[in-house]
């Protein structure tokens, strides 16, 4: 191979890109921009796992919580930290309360001072929610004084709601729920639990089947106005070039569009990057800053973009004889071959079939081939698109004169309309293979809880050392609450520090007592001790009239609390336990208020089951602001009558905003493409015009050029969508179940996308069809 002759001859193809006149330019802007677009997107992709990596550090970098250590000594350097995160409109809020204790206390990071008690720094996100009219009932809650915000290094997002407030007394909690004492933010040593199996491979999946269609677009977007560019290499045949010199060109042509593709790539990750600090997808923002691409991968991107735009440019020509009196495409092609076509997914099933089975206990799949046999499942549907779409335009009979164009031009240019939609065949195909892995595996990560929640909706918790029968008159007043259900529980030993035996104390009224357990009568004064309790062993041997038992016993070291003596009554009742709202069969001693030690009153704690009207706008909120009012350190929980993991949904919420910057791809890349086939067809159009063919007709043909395409790329890919679920179902060890409806949902946005581009497209098709068209200079 002549190095210096192919460095010529791309040289010239350049050329004729950049100084060909306005067909070379419009022609090099279109794949400029098609191929910038994919190059956005992969750019962004290469910088996820830094920002993924970067939020992580932050979040650990403010961590307050430090599970290596635990009853720290109050010092000079120590600071009191109050956990009072709250959740408004179903957005989390993080909150901290701050009360240092000598001058050297640590500061938050992104916090230049301590707040006061009264005041509070907020994220930039937080104060402009409470400023607004939407955070009214927010503000309620949060009423101390704004004197500073917090910087970046102390958010793990742009759109993150955060603050600190000043905070006092928190001494009598500490170490009790949601209250330690720090000398240090950030707890570097702790690590996180690797991903099992079967999550690793929806991740390998999800990378896969959203990178799947960029590929795809940049690939199809090399090819724009390939018609024009062969008239152009015709007349360079005719001045002496020959096949392999006029090849050469049209890859240099290709490759200077796949640069300037960089070049605009760049540009719009970059305003995308700017854009990021202002957006919030599905509860994920991030800084601008840490939206930068890992330096391996961009340089991949670099290379293998314009390696990709020759190679395609390449292989596009091979069935193309370009001679010096013009280009045999009209002629009648050579069928399109079956058997290649189907080995590509057969090979990748073949690559994923040892790993059907494995579920979560086999270790882990192989990366490798689960990632290869998917991309070959997927790379399948552009392969046997092209060979459908044909045969099946082939068989298409007579009908309107719009359809007869429109069969006509596919039967001329069936590939050209493959092309257009394999992008869109790729991502539904994927997208159903997925929905299929994620509806599949959910039931694994999801659990139903215990909680009743037609006997209550919400939790709140109250601290030691707040009055309960206040707290609970302030809820039964809270609009939307329909009812309260208020009790104080504890733990009382056979001794004060270090106690052999343990058990549980409930401390209510006999209404609440009658919910947990079967009592024989009941008056207040009353003592209870309980069978039939969950994991209770000990309560058979405490429970002996005379003997001194002690409530809120020390575990570990001194004894930090004061432990209140008790002693069990001589009129000591026995009782069946019941399932509490919780779920929960408890044991241990029902207590009624006032059998319970004046002494023990502030160091059992409050809990608070609600019963709300959930007719009520904003009850939840109601409900939070109360909770406020009562103890900043009060913790209201609402009730689900099932949870998930954190991991799952983080992967799942992942996929959704990966597909929405997807499916903008498509949107985008599908309306440059259908413009640029309307540009190729310009002289066409305005001739059927001029010879009278209604505007109407034209632009059903242009429909049904659309609509027939893809109305087969979305049954082959609903095919191949289903294959791969079901696959990915098999290699999970989960049962095979199709949710139709989905299907049908992901084939209507693949539709709808269409449909979209379409009609956006309109306005340029119908100032195209005009008989001036036609005039030449």
């Amino acid at each position: 191979m002549n190095v210096r002759q192919w460095s010529r001859d791309l040289a010239m193809g350049a050329r004729f890109a950049f100084v060909g006149g306005r067909e070379g330019w419009t022609r090099v802007l279109l794949t400029a921009v098609g191929v910038g677009l994919g190059v956005a997107l992969l750019l962004l992709t290469t910088a996820i796992p830094n920002a993924l990596s970067v939020r992580h550090d932050r979040e650990q970098a403010r961590t307050d919580i430090h599970y290596t250590e635990s009853h720290k000594s109050r010092a000079g350097n120590t600071v009191l930290v109050a956990n009072t995160d709250t959740t408004y409109r179903d957005k989390d809020v993080r909150g901290r309360e701050l009360e240092p204790e000598g001058v050297r206390a640590p500061l938050p990071p992104g916090v230049s001072r301590f707040p006061a008690p009264g005041e509070m720094v907020v994220s930039p996100a937080l104060k402009k929610l409470l400023a607004s009219g939407d955070g009214k009932l927010l503000r309620e809650r949060l009423p101390d004084r704004i004197t500073g915000t917090i910087a970046e290094k102390g958010l793990i997002g742009s759109a993150e709601l955060a603050f600190y407030r000043g905070g006092s007394g928190l001494a009598a909690h500490v170490d009790g729920p949601g209250v330690t004492r720090i000398d240090r933010f950030g707890e570097p040593d702790q690590s996180s639990e690797p991903l099992d199996p079967v999550l690793l491979m929806l991740v390998l999946v999800v990378f896969v089947v959203l990178l799947m269609p960029v590929g795809v677009f940049i690939a199809a977007a090399v090819r724009f106005g390939g018609e024009r560019r062969d008239r152009r290499l015709a007349a360079l045949r005719l001045v002496g070039s020959d096949s392999r010199m006029t090849r050469r060109i049209a890859a240099g042509e290709a490759l200077s569009g796949a640069v300037l593709g960089l070049v605009f790539g760049t540009v719009f990750f970059l305003i995308g990057r700017r854009l990021a600090g202002s957006a919030e997808v599905l509860d994920i923002s991030v800084f601008p800053s840490y939206l930068n691409p890992t330096p391996a991968l961009a340089v991949l991107v670099a290379v293998a973009v314009p390696a990709a735009a020759v190679l395609v440019t390449l292989f596009a020509l091979r069935g193309v004889v370009i001679e010096p009196l013009g280009v045999v495409r009209t002629a009648r092609p050579a069928r399109r071959r079956l058997w290649w076509r189907l080995l590509l997914p057969l090979c990748g099933l073949a690559m994923l079939y040892p790993m059907v089975g494995k579920g979560h206990s086999n270790g882990n799949f192989n990366q490798y081939l689960v990632t290869g046999g998917v991309v070959l499942l997927l790379v399948g549907v552009t392969a046997l698109l092209p060979w459908i779409v044909e045969a099946v335009v082939a068989r298409l009979g007579s009908g309107s004169v719009a359809w007869q164009l429109a069969v006509r031009r596919l039967q001329l240019s069936s590939g050209t309309a493959a092309r257009m939609v394999n992008g869109i065949a790729v991502a539904v195909a994927g997208a159903i293979a997925l929905q299929m892995l994620f509806a599949g595996v959910q039931s694994s990560y999801t659990k139903q809880t215990t909680k009743d929640v037609s006997r209550a909706q919400m939790q709140v918790r109250v601290p030691s050392g707040t009055p309960l029968a206040p707290a609970a008159r302030k809820f039964t007043g809270t609009k939307g609450v329909r009812q309260v259900s208020a009790f104080s529980e504890g733990y009382l030993g056979d001794r004060g520090n270090e106690p052999e035996l343990s058990a549980q104390i409930t401390v209510a009224d006999c209404a609440y007592l009658r919910e947990v357990a079967t009592l024989p009568s009941c008056h207040d004064g009353d003592v209870f001790a309980v069978r039939g309790g969950e994991y209770d062993t000990d309560t058979p041997k405490l429970a002996k009239s005379g003997r001194t038992l002690y409530i809120d016993p020390s575990y570990s070291g001194p004894p930090y609390n004061a432990q209140v003596p008790w002693t069990v009554p001589k009129g000591l009742k026995h009782a069946v336990s019941l399932k509490d709202p919780t779920g929960v069969k408890r044991g241990g001693f029902l207590i009624t208020p006032s059998a319970l030690p004046a002494k023990a009153a502030p160091v059992v704690e409050g809990q608070l089951y609600l019963k709300l009207d959930e007719s009520v706008p904003d009850v939840r909120e109601f409900v939070r602001n109360t909770a406020a009012t009562v103890s900043p350190l009060s913790d209201p929980m609402v009730w689900a009558s099932s949870e998930q993991s954190r991991k799952f949904t983080s992967i799942r919420t992942g996929l959704f905003g990966g597909a929405t910057c997807v499916l903008f791809l498509i949107g985008a890349s599908l309306l440059v493409s259908q413009l640029e086939q309307l540009r190729e067809r310009k002289k066409l159009l305005s001739a059927l015009v001029a010879f009278g063919t209604r505007r109407r007709t034209l632009s059903l043909s242009v429909l049904w050029q659309t609509a027939i395409p893809i109305a087969l790329g979305l049954l082959l890919a609903s095919a191949v969508g289903l294959t791969l679920g079901v696959v990915l179902l098999k290699m999970t060890a989960t049962a095979v179940s199709v949710d139709w409806w989905s299907v049908l949902v992901m084939t209507g946005i693949g539709a709808g996308v269409v449909v979209a581009v379409t009609l956006l497209s309109l306005p340029a098709l119908l100032r195209l069809m005009r008989p001036d068209g036609l005039r030449t200079e």
